[in-house]
Parts: structure tokens; C-alpha cells; sequence
């Protein structure tokens, strides 16, 4: 089982859903894709918080044995408030405070620099590069964004996925970033850029894996009680990622079991609000899920 490196978001989130709110709740793209990854693998957290950010949740991560030597404290921990109507693929932005987030400066831990797996969670495409300058030589890298950063900064991504090994980003991010509505062109193009697959998530409705020369479709899981997706996306990462860390396999053949387990923990994340379906997940029930995954695949 290798180590695996995660950056990303450590923050507070206020979500409301059709199904209820929580408020000030433990969220952001390291948590989750750290938390799922905890499951497989050993993560080590690269991010900031403020002072304000409570003992408990850190307990909570370090009972899953995930290592925040690279959590820097320093103001406030960053926020964000949102809510979904029915269409529960989109979240809606009401509140965005970046707080310490603002003035992050990555001081990497001198035992992070030879990790060989490393997880580029959605967060600035500047901080995901220079965590990556500041590596020794990573074996496998995963990265993630999201339509912000397309927006408002198109070249530096670009120059990023040129260096990576798996491109992750949902459907409405591949069609923007790559100007089109074909979901197989735009990976395409993410292919012609350097990375050796590309993984389009697509909600409820699966994900889909493009390699140079094949594709695979993993379908959704048909839950019965969604009760909040966010963080659904990192969960996905990070239980891809930290799957082929524990394995240590990256045949193409491994990466689709990799997709499933993916698919699996997003899918347990969906039914409650921030980690708490998380807290009680056991291996047992994700592997009994896989199993699932596999008989609806099969015909």
C-alpha cells in the first residue's frame, strides 16, 4: 500500500437540499477525496484552515489515520454556502469566503516530497502545479478542477493536464473546457495534451474512462434516498486514486475497477449530509457494493 498526497479544500460548508440544511458543516475537496481515500490508502492532507476550525474535526481525520502534518492554521477556514433544488447534479453558489484560503502558501513537509500517488483536488490550478514542482518524482498524478477555474484560468489548467497522468472533471467541465458537446471529442482533446486517461463524471448517470484506445462506462448507482451530493466528486477521486495506491496496478484493467470503487463511495456519500454516511461506512458495505456494480454491469 503506497502513500497517497492530497491538496485541496479543508472548509466549513452550509448546504441546503429538498431533503433539509446543515450548517457550518465539514466539508471542502481535501476532506472528502481524503476521507473516501482513508478507506484504501493512507492520505496525507496539503491545505489550510483558521483557528476557528474545531478540535473535533480534526480528531475525526486522524481517526482515519489521515496525516495532516501539511494543514497549515492560520485566520478563518474557508466557507462556502450553497443549495440544490431538485436537480441534484448542480449545486447552487449563495456564499463564497475564501478567508485564509486567500493567502495560502504551500509549505510542504520534507516527508510529502516522496510520495508516489498524489491527488490534485479541486483548488486552485496555480497551487495544484506548485505542489507538483515541489514533489521528487510522483509515480501516478490525479487532478481535478472544476468550471471556475476554466474561467478564470484556462492557461495555467492547460499547462497543468499537459503534466498529469488522469484528467478528472464532470461533463459540463469537459464540454467548457474543451468548446464542445461531444463528451468523446472533448476527451480527445484532454488525451492529445499528455495525460494517459481522461474520466468525465456524469452525476447520478456514472462516469465514463477514455484511454488512447478504448472506453469505459461505469453506470450510476440507482439510490433509493439522495440527501446531499456535494462532495460527491471528490469522493469519486479520491476512492479512484486511493484504490490503485493500496493495489499498486495501473493496467488499464485496474483503473476500472478503480472507476467502480469510485462510483461506490460517491455513491454511499450521496445518502447523508457531509461525512456522516462516511463516518459509518465499512469496508464490507463498500465491497458488497462493488459486487452490486458488477451485476448491473453484466448482461
Amino acid at each position: 500500500m503506497d502513500k497517497i498526497l492530497v491538496i485541496g479544500t479543508v472548509a466549513f460548508d452550509t448546504i441546503q437540499t429538498p431533503f433539509g440544511k446543515i450548517e457550518k458543516a465539514l466539508g471542502g475537496s481535501a476532506t472528502y477525496a481524503s476521507y473516501s481515500a482513508s478507506f484504501f490508502s493512507k492520505p496525507n492532507i496539503l491545505s489550510i484552515v483558521g483557528n476557528d476550525f474545531p478540535k473535533e474535526y480534526i480528531e475525526l481525520l486522524k481517526k482515519r489515520q489521515i496525516n495532516l502534518d501539511g494543514l497549515q492554521v492560520s485566520g478563518k477556514t474557508f466557507f462556502w454556502e450553497g443549495f440544490y433544488e431538485f436537480d441534484m447534479n448542480e449545486a447552487k453558489t449563495k456564499k463564497t469566503e475564501l478567508n485564509s484560503l486567500a493567502d495560502f502558501k504551500l509549505k510542504m513537509p520534507d516527508s510529502y516530497k516522496n510520495i508516489n500517488y498524489v491527488f490534485l483536488a479541486n483548488i486552485d490550478p496555480e497551487l495544484q502545479l506548485e505542489t507538483l514542482n515541489q514533489m521528487k518524482k510522483p509515480k501516478f498524478v490525479v487532478m481535478d478542477t472544476m468550471n471556475f477555474w476554466i474561467t478564470s484560468k484556462r492557461k495555467s489548467l492547460m499547462d497543468l493536464i499537459k503534466k498529469v497522468d488522469v484528467l478528472l472533471l464532470n461533463d459540463g467541465e469537459a464540454r467548457q473546457l474543451f468548446s464542445t458537446i461531444s463528451l468523446v471529442k472533448a476527451a480527445k482533446s484532454a488525451l492529445s495534451l499528455g495525460p494517459k486517461a481522461v474520466i468525465i463524471k456524469k452525476g447520478e448517470h456514472g462516469a465514463l474512462l477514455f484511454t488512447k484506445d478504448t472506453h469505459f462506462s461505469a453506470p450510476g448507482y440507482p439510490l433509493e434516498e439522495i440527501k446531499d451530493p456535494t462532495g460527491c466528486g471528490d469522493c469519486f477521486g479520491g476512492a479512484f486514486i486511493g484504490y490503485l495506491a493500496k493495489t499498486n496496478d495501473l493496467s488499464e484493467a485496474n483503473m476500472r475497477r478503480a472507476v467502480v470503487y469510485g462510483s461506490v463511495v460517491a455513491s454511499f456519500n450521496a445518502e447523508d449530509f457531509s461525512l456522516n454516511r462516511l463516518k459509518t461506512l465499512t469496508m464490507g458495505e463498500i465491497e458488497r457494493r462493488y459486487e452490486e456494480f458488477k451485476e448491473i454491469r453484466e448482461f
